[in-house]
């Protein structure tokens, strides 16, 4: 089994899939076996970064039960010991995934043959790749150093951190009858934080609260900080950090700060990755910092989390759903 490693952002445009394919890369050059899999499952396009070509099958192979296992779907990329599983934009529907394939999916993820298994995941904070991000208490966040960038990666940290809490109590249990009720009636700016909430809820769990207090002080995102311009963007960069920790109790580690790099941009009209082809460049560079950092970490244990077919984000929509209904109608 290799080191799950998986990689999200709050908001589409930051350069999170060239980041990975280029992380990737890296990796294989250090000789270590790396297997990319695409789980961007409404827009799949890490085969492209690589230049692959979209022929073989891919995720939405497990999805409508065309393949049997993720290990059959890996495919060479063209370059030493770096392999893919690709995503697959050719099967509707692929984005929906019902329960169980998501729990199949996450099995077999952990049972990929490599050193590294980098999981390229959706834009934004849908519980799809909320979950698959949460395998990882030390999974990567790709940003850029600008506000609504930001905001976006502070929305998913939050997310992240009410499923994590979620998802630490049993199916039915009052405490996730009164998470979902904070999350309809809280006001953003006002009342408790997340974390005075859970530090309360948990004081009440037994057994089951230490727990869920235990995996959120493991949870410790990894940031990258994409095209950046120097220290006149690093105090945004910087507000990530501040509110994440004064919020919600959740603490981070800034592993790259990566320049911005014109050459990106003709890297992926090219379909070559601008870390093999041209180390020296400042994107290069980047990611071979933050390289050094994910080989120098020990690995950590995936988060000890029900796993069920209730979900928070539904609660929710139920919950809002049912307010509507019971105001007086005039």
């Amino acid at each position: 089994m290799g080191i799950l490693i998986p990689v999200a952002s709050g908001k589409g445009g930051v350069g999170k899939t060239v980041f990975t394919a280029n992380l990737g890369a890296r990796l294989a050059q250090t000789g270590k076996t790396v297997v990319l899999v695409d789980l961007d499952l409404g827009g799949a396009n890490l085969h492209t970064c690589l230049g692959v070509r979209n022929r073989y099958p891919g995720v939405g192979s497990i999805v409508w039960k065309k393949e049997k296992s993720l290990e059959a779907l890996v495919v060479p990329t063209g370059m030493d010991r770096l392999f893919l599983v690709p995503g697959d934009n050719l099967l509707p529907g692929t984005a929906n995934l019902e329960f169980f394939t998501k729990r199949r999916i996450i099995k077999e993820l952990l049972e990929l043959t490599a050193d590294y298994v980098l999981v390229d995941l959706g834009a934004g904070a849908s519980y799809n790749v909320i979950d698959f991000w949460l395998m990882a208490p030390d999974g990567l966040l790709v940003t850029v150093p600008e506000i609504p960038a930001i905001l976006n990666a502070y929305s998913f940290l939050k997310t992240a951190a009410f499923r994590l809490l979620f998802r630490s109590f049993t199916k039915g249990s009052d405490e996730r009858a009164r998470i979902v009720d904070f999350v309809v009636n809280r006001v953003e700016g006002q009342g408790d934080t997340f974390l005075r909430f859970a530090e309360r809820l948990a004081d009440g769990g037994g057994e089951r609260g230490a727990k869920a207090m235990a995996e959120l002080a493991r949870l410790r995102p990894r940031v990258v900080v994409n095209m950046g311009l120097g220290e006149s963007d690093m105090a945004i960069a910087q507000r990530l950090r501040e509110i994440s920790a004064r919020n919600l109790g959740i603490g981070m580690e800034y592993i790259s700060y990566i320049m911005r790099d014109e050459l990106v941009s003709q890297s992926v009209a090219e379909r070559a990755l601008l870390s093999v082809a041209r180390p020296d460049a400042a994107f290069a560079r980047g990611v071979s910092a933050a390289a050094e950092r994910i080989l120098r970490a020990p690995a950590a244990s995936a988060p000890g989390l029900e796993m069920d077919d209730e979900d928070l984000s539904a609660a929710v929509e139920l919950a809002l759903q049912e307010s509507i209904e019971d105001m007086p109608r005039y």
